[in-house]
């Protein structure tokens, strides 16, 4: 890749545009073992300098500004609590406003490389209420000037405790050895733990986006235990932060349980432009470019370097009480989060990266382990709800993670999504613009800066997106779906659904539930798309004690006409460009008068739900 251009194009894009998707999904797949998505080095610089500088450097400052730690001393940064508390804030403004993970191109986001903020305050726009019209004054996919007013009073309510000065902890409640204590008034918090969680209500994607599963827990416990009035109140508070922290480490390994994960890790080492050459990266394929499922260093490195270390080093940091042992496993905390990072995954998560490894160095190294463990909490009992109220959202999403969204079930990046691709009939892609607020990515590229995409690279450059998608187990499913349902589509326009969502929403981080059929009906409503201009095959994440996932396949015009499941094991031992054909799919419902790959009249009615 070079430092202005983006990587060359493995295949002359008007030749490659020629070909069957199927042979697409082949050339790019594999040119992406060796080049990922082919990003110009500078846009990694201008990522690492967000990541570094607008976050970590300006959000210590902040820190440094309204309490008491010295911006120069780097010591002071990880021996004050308030620290850990002012990131958090800062971290969950950028990623409310889009300047976190959901940034550039990356994301989806090519020109401009911001989304949320740019919909999110402006009526007319599209949202997501979470259970729509089930909850009183919130149905509608619509948005309005009160929502408007609460987005900005979300934004309002995250520069009050970022702008309030820190208060001193007494010296008295401090245990010996712990040096000068500073925390955020605990009345601060309270705007956002009301006014988010409305937002949330009106529209699940700013809620998401601010990553409110992990920081509102931190505000929450901030607000209600941050009233120091003893020693024992303070150790419960920062015991308290490390069990949040380690909740999140554990409940994210536990996710990679299963044969998802490991077909994650090789196309993420594919895309980092810290990796050595080819061979480090084909290490993790088992015969590139010929057999791309992933090799024994794959399985090594998601299973041992991935589910175990974010297991095992969680658990040991919570229960030690030894300072050398809580040094060693902050430090591989550390290295973890870094490693991460250092590969730029798709939806860049930098920032949270950074913000968790730095997290580990300032509760286990900045705080005794031997004073601040759970041996030394003062009600036992306390701990039961607290752990009640953070293991919910895990529990109940590896059960049913039809009612929960990824994020709070802490699947983050487990390969274990819910996930959609979008086949779109010539002219459907530039209606998307009528829209408010939508410009389609093909566009986007077009405007590039320094250099615009041409037509044909763009459309190129977007259908790596697609690959990428081929490359993890569900996509073996999605595109299994499209072969089996389109005789016509070789003619169609075919995007990754967490793509299309990006330029719909504003925003999307993986999650699948995102655009589902509430989406696909949204859109309808203001198209109204004719029958079989817009097919929409869409997966459900795995449910931990199933080996199944369940799929829907979804017409615009006539809502979801097909339901059923396919066998993981099926998926993870096909090649992402499914060269022996199709998966097995069993269908568990059809729409009466629906027919696969049989054009649909544009007379046809909604079909009525009978099961087959």
């Amino acid at each position: 890749m070079g430092f202005i251009k983006p990587s060359p194009q493995p295949v002359e894009p008007t030749l490659f545009l020629r070909l069957p998707l199927r042979e697409r999904v082949r050339i790019l797949s594999t040119h992406w073992v060796d080049d990922g998505f082919g990003t110009p080095r500078a846009l990694h610089i201008v990522y690492i300098v967000k990541m570094l500088g607008l976050y970590f450097g300006v959000g210590i400052w902040i820190a440094s500004v309204t309490s008491g730690i010295e911006f120069t001393d780097i010591g002071s940064w990880y021996h004050n609590i308030v620290v850990y508390q002012k990131l958090a804030v800062w971290l969950m403004l950028l990623e409310v406003i889009g300047l976190g993970g959901a940034f550039g191109p990356l994301c989806g986001h090519f020109r401009p490389m911001i989304g949320n903020i740019r919909y999110w305050i402006r009526p007319g726009t599209l949202r997501m209420a979470p259970w729509g019209s089930r909850v009183p004054f919130t149905g509608g996919d619509e948005r309005t000037w009160f929502d408007v007013a609460l987005f900005v009073g979300v934004l309002a309510a995250l520069v009050h405790p970022l702008a309030a000065q820190a208060e001193p902890v007494p010296s008295e409640f401090l245990p010996a050895g712990t040096g000068p204590q500073e925390l955020i008034p605990p009345h601060c918090f309270l705007p956002i733990l009301v006014l988010m969680p409305l937002m949330g209500l009106r529209d699940k994607v700013v809620f998401l986006a601010g990553r409110s599963e992990q920081y509102l827990p931190i505000m929450l416990f901030s607000a209600l235990m941050g009233s120091i009035g003893s020693t024992a109140d303070f150790v419960d508070l920062v015991v308290v932060f490390k069990i949040v922290i380690c909740i999140v480490w554990i409940g994210a390994g536990v996710s990679k349980f299963g044969a998802h994960f490991e077909h994650v890790v090789p196309p993420m080492v594919s895309n980092s432009p810290a990796m050595p050459g080819r061979t480090v990266k084909r290490l993790h394929y088992r015969d590139a470019p010929n057999d791309l499922r992933p090799s024994r260093v794959a399985w090594f490195m998601a299973h041992i370097g991935g589910t175990a270390v974010e297991i095992v080093v969680p658990i040991t940091l919570l229960l030690t009480t030894n300072a050398t042992v809580a040094l060693i496993g902050a430090l591989c905390m550390l290295a973890f989060h870094i490693f991460i990072a250092s590969t730029f995954p798709i939806a860049v998560p930098l920032e949270w990266n950074v913000f968790f490894g730095f997290i580990a160095i300032v509760l286990w190294v900045g705080f005794d382990p031997g004073t601040y463990t759970v041996w030394n909490f003062s009600e036992p009992l306390l701990l039961v709800p607290v752990l009640a109220l953070l293991l919910f959202g895990p529990v109940l999403g590896n059960l049913r993670p039809d009612l929960v969204s990824f994020l709070p079930s802490m699947r983050q990046y487990a390969g274990n999504w819910a996930s959609s691709v979008w086949a779109m009939k010539p002219g459907v892609e530039e209606r998307l613009n009528e829209l408010p607020g939508v410009e389609n990515q093909i566009d986007q590229l077009q405007r590039m800066l320094p250099i615009p995409y041409e037509r044909d690279d763009a459309e190129m450059t977007l259908q790596k997106a697609l690959a990428w998608r081929s490359m993890h187990s569900q996509g073996r499913g999605l595109f299994s779906l499209l072969y089996a349902h389109l005789a016509d589509l070789e003619t169609r326009t075919v995007r990754e659904g967490e793509f299309v969502c990006n330029t719909l929403l504003g925003f999307n981080f993986g999650d699948g539930h995102m655009h589902d059929a509430r989406l696909v009906a949204a859109v309808q409503k203001r198209l109204a798309l004719e029958p079989g201009d817009l097919l929409v095959v869409w997966a459900e994440s795995q449910p931990i004690h199933r080996r199944t996932q369940r799929y829907q396949v979804i017409d615009a015009a006539l809502g979801v006409v097909e339901r059923g499941t396919w066998k993981v094991a099926d998926c993870v031992a096909e090649q992402p460009w499914l060269p022996n054909g199709p998966v097995p799919l069993d269908v568990t419902w059809t729409a009466a008068g629906y027919r696969r790959r049989q054009a649909l009249g544009t007379n046809a009615n909604r079909p009525d739900e009978t099961p087959v």
